[in-house]
């Protein structure tokens, strides 16, 4: 039976002795979106189309839980071919250089019913960070072909210059792009 995590991201995974279980993200069914300030007057959204990760579940035992994520930099896309080029380049994601960013669990706490938090590290140009994750989960289910799936929505605000993406422009006295580079991962 394969397993799959949903996670605005999902996952797929396999049986492992004692109800663990080792999913991986299931791209067809997965998403890793963003939102970020433009202009001091919109917001722009976004999304990375390449990713993977796993997760380590075995119910009612947090402290094993664990999860990895990469998520290709170069496969950003806001629907603007031109500020998609723009954010590849070394003034934002720096693709040729930093072609992934990563985010390694450490630890989750604050477990009750489905929701919680994953704290973990988000390697981002070069730089890594701490990042708290507010995790909703839904699931386990069994799909029509006996796999397992399991869901999670995991969203996350970060500082941009805390990861060394410090380009702007001022604009009558406004900053071009907000600190705040995605709410949602």
């Amino acid at each position: 039976m394969t397993k799959y995590l949903y996670l605005a991201l999902a996952l797929a995974a396999s049986s492992t002795p004692a109800g663990a279980a080792a999913y991986k993200i299931d791209p067809a069914h997965s998403s890793v979106t963003f939102t970020a300030a433009h202009m001091a007057i919109s917001k722009v959204h976004g999304r990375f189309d390449k990713f993977s990760g796993t997760l380590d579940y075995t119910p009612g035992e947090t402290k094993t839980w664990k999860t990895e994520a990469v998520i290709e930099t170069a496969s950003v896309y806001t629907g603007m071919e031109d500020r998609d080029k723009h954010l590849r380049s070394p003034d934002f994601f720096s693709v040729e250089k930093f072609p992934v960013m990563t985010f390694k669990s450490v630890k989750v706490s604050g477990v009750k019913g489905l929701k919680g938090k994953v704290h973990g590290e988000l390697t981002l140009m070069g730089v890594t960070k701490p990042v708290t994750l507010e995790v909703e989960a839904s699931g386990p289910a069994t799909d029509p072909w006996g796999n397992e799936r399991l869901g999670a929505v995991a969203t996350a605000s970060i500082n941009r210059k805390d990861f060394g993406l410090v380009w702007n422009k001022l604009l009558t006295g406004y900053n071009i792009t907000g600190k705040t580079i995605w709410e949602y991962l």
